[in-house]
Order: structure tokens, then sequence, then C-alpha cells
């Protein structure tokens, strides 16, 4: 089913039941939903958006955004969400890269736009748009035709629907294209052919995020309302998990360890929440661990990425300690996986290779960049450029991204392997592992920590004392920096390009004369590479 159906269809099943809910308390019924969406694609044809055309949103998440994805839908136009905690001349790269026919905005976030794009500025969008008698109508009210029905769409399962942007941490973003038979098998994998029955479902991440651009469709088929945020902040979604006494929270692991830091914990009842389900971002051991002593629920880790559809591996909800805390456990329904040497090659059971992700959620190329889809989908198998390796019981362990390789002394270490380790030291909250340049390794690991206690946090012999049983001694981290939190990226994922870059610049005021000496134990540098 299309995502111009769905909306349809869930009007007809959930009719006034709240599709989408504010923090305010201001809603938005499943038929609303339906109908403005209607009144919108005319407003959105009227200025020119057609069958085929891009529609860029530069939009804060929330009901505006929700309204004008599903009228571009309904137009038979495909959605790019832009995301509008990017920089002015992010953005505008991003818009740029979509090639829209049309971009909608606000004044705001237009600054630095293209000014050659046709663009709509709409005004009221946030918090209070969409109040008992606000006439701004959730703020599309120079969008809104009344009575305007677009005629059906023809069935066509290779209808572009949505442009999701990658999130740079490797590199420059892309823009991976999502069909309508994307997002149909992304719904199916996630809820089957149900409709009803889900309770609230909190909106985590923004609305430009592959978590809703390509699950929209789901959401809309449990027939529960969306709560939407403002802006994410720990004190808001724990109001809004009593409030609305959801069952389950997901997001990133980031966000959570911020949410189980609040000291509004303690005093909010989160009795109703049964499962945790986080990706994008490693969850380390002890999160989880004091995720499911102090909420009481069921943790499940998702891995997958953009190009995926966000569809991959999970751990399940009642896993044992080795797959809960260890692993990303076993592809999900529907997903092949492979683990493959430089040649392509399928690796040894138990040897680190590149993932390899095979399902018809995985995205159909790159907007506009035939190269770059030719390297990232090889036979229909999309190259995830993440490393890991098969335990004994068929659970992934990633072992780092192959572009976060670094070479100390002419050994490969991949970062993700050694964080994993770390984060099940109890004086460390969250870690990142980065390389610092250095005249004599080459590069050395610098383990960047948030302390479970900044009153008394880790100390670099503890790490190394810590890890050293399970880590060969070239890849214990060789310096130590403790921070308040680490840097997040605007989808919520540790930036370690911003980490990296800050070790660069300490490496190049240091004494380039001076060589590093190696900690107690280290291992010497080999006479050459291995492998």
């Amino acid at each position: 089913m299309t995502l111009a159906a769905t909306v349809r269809e869930a009007a007809r099943r959930f009719d006034d039941a709240p599709a989408l809910i504010t923090e305010h308390d201001d809603a938005l019924s499943f038929a609303e939903l339906d109908r403005r969406s209607d009144e919108v694609a005319g407003g959105l044809a009227a200025a020119g958006l057609g069958p085929g055309d891009v529609l860029a949103l530069v939009l804060p998440s929330g009901a505006a955004y929700v309204v004008a994805y599903a009228a571009a839908a309904k137009l038979g136009a495909a959605t790019a969400g832009v995301n509008p905690r990017l920089t002015p001349p992010e953005r505008a790269d991003l818009v740029a890269l979509a090639d829209p026919r049309l971009v909608v905005t606000t004044p705001e976030l237009a600054v630095g736009l293209d000014a050659g794009v046709p663009t709509i500025a709409l005004d009221g969008i946030g918090a209070g748009a969409g109040r008992p008698g606000n006439d701004a109508r959730w703020g599309l009210g120079p969008l809104l035709h009344a009575g305007h029905v677009p005629p059906p769409l023809p069935h066509d399962p290779d209808r572009l629907v949505a442009l999701v942007f990658t999130s740079g941490t490797t590199g420059r973003p892309k823009a991976a294209e999502f069909g309508e038979a994307q997002l149909a098998a992304i719904t199916d994998a996630d809820v089957g052919d149900r409709w009803g029955g889900g309770g609230p479902v909190l909106a985590s991440t923004q609305m430009a995020h592959v978590g809703f651009m390509t699950k929209l469709p789901w959401y809309l088929r449990l027939g529960g309302p969306l709560v939407l945020l403002d802006r994410w902040q720990a004190e808001a979604v724990l109001r809004m998990v009593e409030r609305h006494r959801i069952t389950s929270l997901g997001g990133v692991a980031p966000q959570l360890a911020l949410l189980l830091r609040s000291p509004a914990l303690e005093r909010t009842d989160v009795s109703s929440v049964r499962a945790i389900v986080m990706g994008g971002a490693l969850s380390p051991p002890a999160l989880v661990q004091e995720a499911r002593r102090r909420l009481g629920a069921d943790y499940s880790i998702r891995y997958s990425s953009t190009e995926s559809g966000g569809v991959g591996t999970a751990t399940a909800f009642d896993a044992d300690d080795d797959e809960a805390l260890h692993t990303v456990g076993r592809p999900r329904p529907g997903v092949e996986l492979r683990l493959v040497d430089d040649r392509g090659e399928d690796v040894p059971a138990g040897e680190v290779g590149e993932l390899l992700l095979r399902s018809p959620c995985t995205m159909r190329g790159y907007h506009g960049d035939p190269e770059a889809t030719a390297e990232a989908l090889r036979d229909g198998w999309l190259r995830t450029g993440d490393l890991g390796r098969l335990d004994g019981r068929g659970c992934v362990v990633l072992a780092g991204r192959s572009k976060e390789l670094y070479v100390r002394g002419g050994y490969n270490v991949h970062p993700a392997e050694v964080e994993a380790v770390l984060a099940s030291h109890p004086a460390v909250a969250e870690v990142a592992v980065v390389p610092r340049p250095d005249p004599v390794m080459g590069e050395i690991g610098v383990a960047v920590v948030v302390p479970s206690d900044p009153g008394a946090p880790p100390t670099l012999e503890d790490l190394r004392h810590g890890a050293g049983e399970r880590l060969a001694a070239w890849k214990l981290p060789e310096a130590l920096r403790v921070v308040d939190a680490l840097p997040l990226t605007a989808m919520q994922k540790v930036d370690k390009r911003t980490l990296a870059a800050d070790e660069a610049a300490r490496a190049a005021v240091a004494d380039e004369g001076r060589p590093t000496a190696d900690p107690p134990g280290a291992a010497p540098p080999p006479r050459r590479a291995p492998g």
C-alpha cells in the first residue's frame, strides 16, 4: 500500500482518534491529517509541484512537516527532509543536492537557501500552532486549498517517495532514494499486515531522519498517536512518558544516557515503559544494564543505516547478557547478511569482515549519483562500510567502520572494538576512541570519556588495566581526555570527525621533535604491517 493510500485508510479506520499530539496537548486526528494533507496538496500543486518532482522540507519536526510530507505523496512527488538543526550552509548544500522543484520552510530557516528555487516560507510553525482558535491551522495557512482532493495515483511501486540524507559522519552527505516498494517493505518488516493496536509513540528523532521518513506508514497503521516534541529534552520526554503512558522508548543511545542522568527521572512515573529500542549509536553495556534496571524494561539494540532503510539487525528483547551487552543481534526477518574481505570473498566464521546487507527495504540508490550508487550496491548487496564478526551463536559483533580504522605502528585498530571494551568499565558512562597523529607510531588511540561520576573520572591506567585482558596491547588507548559530553552531529550520532580534528590540532601544537614513548606494556611496532 502506498503512503498516500495508507493516510486515507488510516483516516477511514481510526477517524477522530488522535494521530499527532504535541507536548502542549494539541491534537490532529487521523481524519484531519487526511483532509488537511488533501488541502495542502492543492496548495503545493498550485505552486508547481507535480508527479516526479521533489519537495524539500526545511521545517522543524512537527505536525506541519507530517501534513506536507503526506500531501506531496498524494501528488506523486517525493519529499527530501532537511534537518533544521544544521547550519545555513549545510542546509543549503542538502537542498541543492535534492534539486527540488519547491522548498517549504520558515522565514528563519530560509536564510542562505538558493533564491533561485521557488520557496514558500510559513509563519506560525512551532509551539502553539494548531491550538483551538489558531487561524494559521498548524502554520499551514498559505498552503491550504479548502475542499481540494487530489485524484488517486496510478499503481507504481517504483514511484520515488522520500530522499533521506546520510549523516555525513564519514564524508559528504548523500541522498538515499526510497520508493513506494521500499516503504511498503519497511512497513511489512515492522508490522506486517497489522492495523491498529498501537499505543502512543514518542517521535525521538528529527523527522528528516530515516527513522521517520521511511516509517511513517507503519506509525499510521498502528493507529496510536505520534507524540511530538518541540525539541528533544530529557525532562520533556519524561513528562510525555508519564502523561501519555508511553510503552516503548525509541531513539539513539546518547539520548537514553541523558534521560538516565536527568534528576527528573526519580520523580517521574515510568512504569508504563515495557520496551527500549535504541539504534544509530553504540549502546554501552553499562547503559543497557542501567536502563533495564531503572526503567524495568526490555532492551533491543538495532543496527542499521540510512541506506538500509533503518532495517538491519536486532538483539532480542529477552536476550541474555552475552547477546544484549556485547552484540547487535541477528538479521531481522527478510534481511540477509554477509561478512566479506577486501576482495569481496566471505570471511571464515569468527573473523572480521565488512558487513553486507540485502533486503527489499534497502535504498534503490543515491539521488543523482550513479557512481556512489555503484560503489554502495553490488548485485543487490549494500556495502555498509562497517566491520564486524559473527559470534558462535550467529550474533553480529561490530568492530568499527572501515573508514574509521587507524594504523598504530603498522597494526590496524578498529575504534568500535576498543569502545565496546572500554564502555564496560564502571567509571565510563560514554566513550569514543579516535586517532591522534604521532611522530613515532603514526597514530595512537585517544579515549574521549564521559565519566559515570564526574567527581571520580577514570585514569588512563585504569582503562588500560581494565581492557588489557580483552584487547591486544596496540589496541589500548594511549591518551585520555575527560569531557562533560561527547559532541553529536545533527543526526544525534557521536561526531567523531570533530573529535579527530581536535586531536589533530592538539598534535599540531605539540613538540614535534619529541617522540611519543610507549606506555608500559605496549607492544613494539612490528617490522611490517600484518597481512
